[in-house]
């Protein structure tokens, strides 16, 4: 694959990519700096996220975290609340994770070797590739899925497997400027290399292109057949005290959500409605024997990567008993919803906002507080 590309990866096209990356790339706040701290918070927030949304998260996190020794020293709830929103939490748990091991193992300072990135937790090998060449300059490809298709593109591929594509990449960016040259294929594959009507006239890519010559971008790289999303109905509890304060609790660490907190939740077994899921959940988080009838307060939709998610919500007013006097009854297995002591707080309905609620919850907060 590699010596069949030889005769067209030469210093005209990397010219042609780095022309059109000094004339076209957008004024995003992470490419004003080489800052590998910088480059690698940028790269975690921009996976699977619109750039338009990544921004002021991260103008919001360098200004909570602005170091990586800031961001070893936070707790991680506050790195969750800081994320909230964002989705895909587990970046957010792997950042905060390897941003420790950073400083344990090189004394704060962000590896320039993509080996020894790679070992981070969260850091597979476009990440690595991305912070090696555009903080230190180190000639490493970078293949995410925009640049998968600028690649099957310029090169007329219809199924160029991942080995492939490393492969070109690696072949590109060895010479002058490697992390221009990766953030150039980003920028096009943004820009211009979009999915679906690419701006093939632009130039002086274009004029490159052999997937453009033959007439074939749009059937490259060959589409890949989606999988049909399960739906889950969970049964959602808002739990009131006398005081008038609500419960939540806290996921676990790993796992869907982990170590946010939610409105005490289970999914609906065959045979069981949610008012009684919820009601399973209500008892396993605060650890009554007996509930009054739950009273409904709507749904909430929500639509995960591999799972639609329908919250179906109820309100328990926990009329005659103190929070105090109870303690949780284990945990539920359909939700992983974590209910030890710690892992549950009390709260007034003021305080939810100091709290790291996925979208979703947030969304249940409003119908308990005010009904929509």
């Amino acid at each position: 694959m590699l010596a069949r590309m030889a005769p067209i990866i030469d210093a005209t096209l990397r010219r042609a990519l780095l022309d059109f990356f000094d004339a076209a790339r957008r004024d995003l706040p992470w490419r004003r700096t080489s800052d590998p701290y910088h480059v690698w918070v940028s790269e975690i927030m921009l996976q699977q996220t619109r750039v338009e949304t990544v921004i002021p998260y991260f103008e919001r996190w360098l200004e909570r975290f602005p170091t990586l020794d800031a961001l070893a020293d936070a707790p991680i709830d506050d790195v969750l609340k800081c994320w909230e929103g964002l989705g895909y939490y587990a970046r957010a748990r792997n950042l905060h994770r390897a941003a420790r091991l950073v400083r344990e193992r090189y004394a704060g300072v962000v590896p320039d070797d993509p080996d020894a990135l790679r070992e981070l937790p969260g850091v597979g090998d476009y990440t690595a590739g991305a912070i090696a060449s555009i903080a230190y300059g180190r000639p490493e490809p970078a293949v995410d899925g925009n640049v998968r298709r600028v690649l099957s593109r310029l090169f007329d591929l219809e199924d160029p497997t991942p080995a492939e594509l490393r492969g070109i990449a690696a072949a590109l960016v060895d010479g002058p400027r490697p992390g221009d040259l990766n953030q150039a294929l980003m920028e096009l594959g943004a820009t211009v290399c979009v999915p679906r009507a690419p701006a093939c006239t632009a130039r002086p890519v274009s004029d490159h292109c052999r997937a453009y010559a033959a007439g074939t971008q749009a059937e490259r790289p060959a589409r890949r057949a989606s999988k049909p999303v399960p739906g889950r109905d969970v049964g959602t509890a808002v739990l009131v005290a006398p005081d008038g304060r609500l419960l939540l609790v806290r996921r676990p660490e790993d796992g869907l959500l982990g170590g946010l907190w939610e409105f005490p939740g289970a999914e609906a077994r065959p045979g069981e409605s949610v008012v009684e899921a919820a009601e399973r959940a209500a008892r396993a988080a605060s650890g009554a024997d007996a509930l009054p009838r739950g009273e409904p307060l709507g749904q909430v939709a929500h639509i995960f990567t591999h799972l639609r998610a329908r919250y179906h919500v109820f309100r328990f007013e926990l009329t005659g008993l103190e929070p105090d006097s109870l303690s949780p009854g284990g945990s539920d297995s359909a939700t992983g919803t974590a209910t030890n002591p710690q892992d549950r707080a009390w709260i007034a309905p003021g305080e939810l906002g100091a709290y790291a609620l996925p979208r979703a919850q947030q969304r249940i907060a409003a119908l308990a507080l005010h009904g929509r």
